[in-house]
């Protein structure tokens, strides 16, 4: 136990930030795993939501809150548009019709000549 008085304040304000840190940590896992069990864009908000809250918290990196976000994002995109690839029937690829080659026409450079005196 600190006996300095500075140094038992700072015990206390340590264990008030352990308790807030964990909280939030802990509804950041929450939101992460609710996302993954059923991913969907309101899953999703919330999720990027409580990441943000750990920045402004400082319980995680920014960097870190980036990447994550990122992968959240990336699986509700695929997670939308998995099931209309599946609905929609692939269409017969069209005939291509022949395209007439552009001809190029070759410039002339002119040289110039210098007089000679």
């Amino acid at each position: 136990m600190p006996i300095i008085k500075s140094a038992k304040k700072r015990v206390r304000i340590a264990s008030k930030a352990a308790v807030r840190n964990s909280k939030t940590k802990r509804s950041l896992r929450t939101a992460i795993k609710a996302f993954q069990a059923d991913i969907t864009t309101k899953n999703a908000d919330s999720a990027q939501s409580a990441i943000d809250i750990a920045v402004k918290k400082g319980v995680i990196h920014k960097n870190k809150a980036a990447r994550k976000k990122k992968q959240i994002a990336e699986k509700a995109k695929q997670a939308k548009s998995a099931p209309a690839k599946k609905a929609v029937a692939k269409k017969a690829p069209a005939s291509k019709k022949p395209v007439a080659k552009k001809t190029v026409a070759k410039k002339t450079v002119a040289k110039k000549t210098t007089a000679k005196k």
